[in-house]
């Protein structure tokens, strides 16, 4: 069984720092594309970070030069370093990843989503 399983979300107060890992897991041919999305209460699901399987990066303007993304593809992992975190923060993040299950088939999953909260 295919899927994605997040950790690493939870209570920290503004300024501090969390890491949260997606690991893929099952029979993969391939990843291409991986990424974390965010959802807070009453708003829709915004695009955090992306990166691709050559490492190219991009970001919303909102966490530009606080959070970095970044894979380990022997481990079929993605990170995402949060760092300066606010207020504005809190949200259930989600990891997304294009996984090929074999050579030109390619489907969209979902990790169950992990909460972070940023208060004080």
């Amino acid at each position: 069984q295919v899927q994605l399983v997040e950790s690493g979300g939870g209570l920290v107060q503004p300024g501090g720092s969390l890491r949260l890992s997606c690991a893929a897991s099952g029979s993969i041919f391939s990843i291409n594309a991986m990424g974390w999305y965010r959802q807070a209460p009453g708003k829709q699901r915004e695009l955090v970070a992306a990166i691709t399987s050559g490492g190219s990066t991009n970001y919303a303007d909102s966490v530009k030069g606080r959070f970095t993304i970044s894979r380990d593809n022997a481990k079929n992992t993605v990170y995402l370093q949060m760092n300066s975190l606010k207020p504005e923060d809190t949200a259930v993040y989600y990891c997304n990843a294009e996984l090929e299950l074999a050579a030109g088939y390619e489907y969209d999953y979902w990790g169950q989503g992990t909460q972070v909260t940023v208060s004080s």
